[in-house]
């Protein structure tokens, strides 16, 4: 069976690390060439080693919150690989402060929106003409179970991800006509580089066993499984799918979930 993604190029920010990493790996290993954009370079060299051999890859790195470094990047990547007909955003930040609740900083929610929301509108800005030309566009963002809900992130970083599902649905409306999907994906606990300090905490504590306790599945995801859904989402199985924002969290959100209510 010939691969998903073979003959296609897929752009994805955050890159360097967690899901956009598994991201990267997962659609390379179904024939994507792969755009990988991130701030740190040396994550960007880490996840490039992991590629497959073979797999067409080159690595940029870009502020996604920086719009002329954006443009620059997307014309050297239509440039380099002649065309983009997958873009993965997934560069996300989480303020040490965007945890303080009503009183958190003004510039840590502004940092938090210029990455998180702005990000994902300026690769989507500047890869919307390659992506229509393309014939079968597909964006994936990458949001969060706490845009959907309350208790699974701070003030800033829930409203950032509840913003960027909106922005998917009213992508997708846009770009409907042109044959190209906005889709979503919804990570419950994931383990990453953003949620290491939760599973160093819970583990230097002895409750290892309580991470992902609230889930229906009783356990925490990995990287692998949120991209395993960004690949799904971004082929063609997926071709009837747009606007829809997917939450891979172990049924987290299925139920009230409210502490104590679990045995």
């Amino acid at each position: 069976m010939q691969p998903r993604f073979a003959g296609e190029t897929a752009l994805i920010t955050g890159a360097g690390s967690g899901i956009g990493r598994a991201t990267a790996i997962r659609l390379a290993e179904e024939g994507a060439a792969v755009a990988l954009v991130d701030r740190n370079e040396e994550g960007l060299d880490e996840t490039a080693s992991l590629l497959p051999e073979g797999c067409r890859a080159r690595i940029y790195v870009v502020d996604v919150a920086d719009e002329e470094a954006v443009e620059t990047c997307v014309e050297a990547v239509e440039n380099t690989f002649g065309g983009i007909s997958i873009l993965c955003n997934n560069a996300g930040v989480i303020c040490e402060g965007s945890w303080g609740g009503s009183h958190e900083d003004f510039g840590d929610w502004l940092k938090v929106y210029e990455v998180n929301v702005l990000g994902a509108m300026l690769f989507t800005k500047y890869t919307r003409e390659q992506l229509k030309a393309s014939g079968r566009g597909s964006i994936v963002n990458t949001a969060s179970v706490a845009g959907i809900r309350a208790g699974a992130g701070g003030n800033a970083y829930s409203a950032s991800k509840a913003a960027l599902i909106n922005f998917t649905m009213t992508s997708a409306c846009d770009f409907g006509e042109h044959g190209v999907r906005v889709n979503a994906v919804c990570p419950g606990l994931i383990e990453t580089g953003m949620t290491k300090p939760v599973f160093d905490h819970a583990r230097s504590v002895g409750k290892e066993d309580k991470l992902g306790s609230r889930a229906e599945l009783r356990r925490h995801g990995d990287p692998a499984e949120v991209a395993a859904t960004i690949a799904f989402l971004a082929s063609k199985d997926a071709s009837f799918i747009t606007g829809q924002a997917l939450a891979v969290d172990g049924g987290n959100t299925s139920s009230l979930n409210m502490p104590g209510m679990k045995i």
